[in-house]
C-alpha cells in the first residue's frame, strides 16, 4: 500500500509518539500526536480533562482531532491508546492511511507506563490489564502489526518505510 499518511495504533506506553517523531523525521513529513493536540485544544492535561469532564467527552475530543488530520497528507499520526478501538474511528483511520499496530506485552506496557495518575487509565492496574485484553481485538485491525517490545525505534522506522515503498 503507497500512502501518505501513516497512522500509529496501539495500546498506551507503545511507543507511538516516539516513533512518529523519528519515522516523521525520516520521511521528512509532520508528526502528530493526537493526545498532545487536544491538550493544546483545550488547554489541560489529558488526566485533567478525565477528572473533569470524563471519559465520553474526551473520545468526542479525541474523534474531532482525528477528523482535523484527514485533509492534511505526508503525516504520521500517533492515535491515543483508544482511538483505534472506535469502530468510526477505526474506519477512518484504515480508509485515510496506512495503520500499524505497535504491539508490545503487557509486562513492558506496566514498566513503562506509571500508575502516578498522568494517563487516567493506568492508574488502576486490574483496569489496565482489562483494557489491554479489551483493546488488542481492535489493534489486530491495522494494516500491518510489528512487535515493539524487541525492535528499537530505528528498527521500527526502516521496516515501516519498507512497507511504505512496497
Amino acid at each position: 500500500m503507497k500512502t501518505d499518511k501513516v497512522y500509529l495504533v496501539g495500546f498506551m506506553g507503545a511507543g507511538k509518539t516516539s516513533v512518529a517523531r523519528a519515522l516523521a523525521r525520516r520521511l521528512d513529513w509532520r508528526a502528530v500526536d493526537i493526545d498532545e493536540m487536544i491538550e493544546q485544544h483545550e488547554h489541560q492535561t489529558v488526566s485533567a480533562i478525565f477528572a473533569k469532564h470524563g471519559e465520553p467527552h474526551f473520545r468526542a475530543l479525541e474523534r474531532a482531532v482525528l477528523m482535523e488530520q484527514i485533509p492534511r497528507r505526508h503525516v504520521v499520526v500517533a492515535t491515543g491508546g483508544g482511538t483505534f478501538v472506535d469502530p468510526q474511528n477505526q474506519a477512518v483511520i484504515k480508509q485515510d492511511g496506512l495503520s500499524i499496530w505497535l504491539d508490545a506485552p503487557l509486562e513492558r506496557l506496566i514498566l513503562r507506563v506509571p500508575s502516578d495518575g498522568r494517563r487516567p487509565l493506568a492508574a488502576d492496574r486490574a483496569e489496565f490489564e482489562r483494557l489491554y485484553v479489551h483493546r488488542r481485538a481492535a489493534y489486530e485491525q491495522a494494516h500491518h502489526r510489528v512487535d515493539a517490545s524487541h525492535l528499537r525505534i530505528p528498527a521500527i522506522v526502516e521496516m515501516v518505510v519498507h512497507w511504505l515503498e512496497h
